[in-house]
């Protein structure tokens, strides 16, 4: 009996001994499986990080090869300038899209609304649209003759009126370069001259693009004195009065000066402006009427120059500090920035202490350049004077300017076929006919990011205007110089 008991307890013990080296030998598995599993989920998120590290190496690589194409199938990009973009003049150099064609633009087809055409121009709104880069105008324009070349200066015509009625023009600039360029090259005539004021705050390589453009022109300049431009403040009008004070020294004898900024563009020939201002027979053009209420508080207030938190720049900012009338019993009106001036005028003002004395009135207002040429031209006595008692002249009576507000949309133009930022329409090529038919000088806003059709189709549109009229005044020349024996 306690021999089986001993027996029973030796049995106990050995089946305990070998539960625990079970028990030790599972434990061992586990843990070698847990550490097995542990390596391999390492393994697996380290190889992950891998494979995500140089796919961001090779897109990097690609960008920097120019090789993106790789990615983006070419069927679905479209370059304004296909020719520049695939040649060896600019940096970012396409040259893989030489072997792939475009769709070919007909404008004459756009300027007669031809559906299809409009249709084709409405799917490259949809495609990547590749402009040239600022860094692209720089390399471009680093080599003048080449340039000149390339844009075809040379063929530019101009006839013997043109060339006795030089204009001027003020072109306060920040941003996008080739628009830039491409709006100089438009407007562009041997006999006239040209000042660029780019803001201080502008890129470098923008800076750049610029002086190279100037620099390849005996009659394009820099402005003397540079500003730091800020939305609706002083600087903005004290830009283009260094350029009007630039232009009255230079030795070309210009009848009349125009402003521009970057995102406007001409519609009209620099013959048809010609005759355009011969008629105003030493009048000037712009925009200036009685202010409303809402308009009245941008100057009878005092505003200062302050950080906008909503839109990370600075700006005016109103406080609740009465201001003065001014002096010399001016009466304020208010229009726009833009201007169409005669040369006596521009003098006048530049060597008057009231003007002067108005202009420092205007440095704590809102958007003092758009109540300073207004006003000026309402004063008795100065050159191209508006009476007082003279009706309002608004954007739409002064030929300016030609701008689509969203909130006149339907009631006094049609539609705005490109897109609308801050109220103001984007022009579509769809509106080609529209803004050549209104009657206006020029036109804001245009962006080649938006629709580079519309841009492409006017400036083909001038270039045609101005051989045709130049073409037409010379057989006029030949006819009255054969009747008359007078050349």
């Amino acid at each position: 009996m306690l021999k089986s008991f001993f027996t029973l307890v030796g049995a106990t013990e050995a089946a305990s001994d070998r539960e625990g080296e079970r028990s030790l030998l599972l434990n061992g598995i586990e843990k070698g499986q847990m550490k097995k599993c542990k390596c391999s989920y390492i393994c697996r998120t380290r190889l992950r990080v891998l494979i995500l590290f140089l796919t961001v190496v090779l897109l990097l690589l690609l960008k920097l090869l120019k090789a993106d194409w790789i990615l983006l199938f070419h069927k679905d990009r479209y370059f304004v300038e296909p020719f520049l973009s695939t040649s060896s003049f600019v940096k970012n150099k396409y040259s893989y899209e030489k072997k792939y064609g475009q769709d070919k633009i007909n404008c004459l087809s756009i300027y007669n609304q031809d559906p299809m055409e409009i249709g084709k121009s409405l799917a490259i709104k949809r495609k990547k649209i590749i402009d040239l880069e600022d860094e692209d105008v720089v390399a471009m324009t680093s080599n003048c003759q080449e340039y000149r070349k390339i844009r075809e200066y040379h063929l530019k015509v101009v006839s013997p009126e043109e060339e006795e009625f030089p204009l001027a023009y003020s072109l306060v600039v920040h941003k996008d370069a080739i628009m830039v360029e491409r709006l100089i090259h438009t407007i562009y005539s041997t006999q006239n001259i040209y000042c660029i004021h780019y803001d201080q705050k502008s890129s470098n390589t923008f800076k750049q693009a610029l002086e190279n453009l100037a620099k390849c022109f005996s009659n394009i300049f820099i402005a003397s004195k540079l500003e730091v431009v800020e939305y609706a403040y002083i600087s903005r009008l004290q830009a283009d009065l260094n350029c009007l004070s630039d232009l009255l020294k230079s030795a070309v004898p210009w009848k009349y000066v125009i402003n521009l900024c970057g995102q406007d563009f001409p519609l009209r020939s620099n013959f048809e402006l010609v005759y355009e201002f011969k008629r105003l027979n030493g009048s000037n053009m712009l925009e200036t009427s009685r202010p409303s209420n809402y308009k009245k508080k941008r100057f009878t207030y005092h505003y200062e120059l302050k950080n906008n938190h909503f839109q990370y720049i600075k700006m005016p900012i109103k406080t609740y500090i009465t201001k003065r009338p001014p002096t010399h019993n001016i009466e304020v009106f208010v229009g726009s920035a833009y201007f169409v001036l005669c040369r006596a005028f521009v003098q006048y003002i530049l060597g008057n202490s009231h003007v002067q004395d108005f202009l420092e009135w205007s440095k704590d207002t809102y958007s003092p350049d758009e109540h300073f040429w207004a006003t000026l031209v309402r004063i008795p006595g100065v050159p191209g004077e508006i009476s007082r008692d003279a009706h309002d002249i608004t954007d739409l009576q002064s030929k300016t300017r030609l701008v689509k507000w969203s909130y006149y949309e339907n009631h006094l133009y049609p539609p705005c076929t490109g897109i609308y930022i801050r109220s103001v329409c984007i022009y579509g090529a769809a509106e080609l006919k529209w803004l050549l038919n209104y009657g206006h000088w020029f036109a804001n806003k245009f962006d080649s990011k938006v629709d580079p059709i519309v841009i492409k189709c006017l400036a083909e549109k001038i270039a045609e205007q101005q051989k045709q009229w130049v073409s037409l005044a010379s057989e006029k020349h030949v006819i009255h110089k054969i009747f008359t024996g007078i050349s």
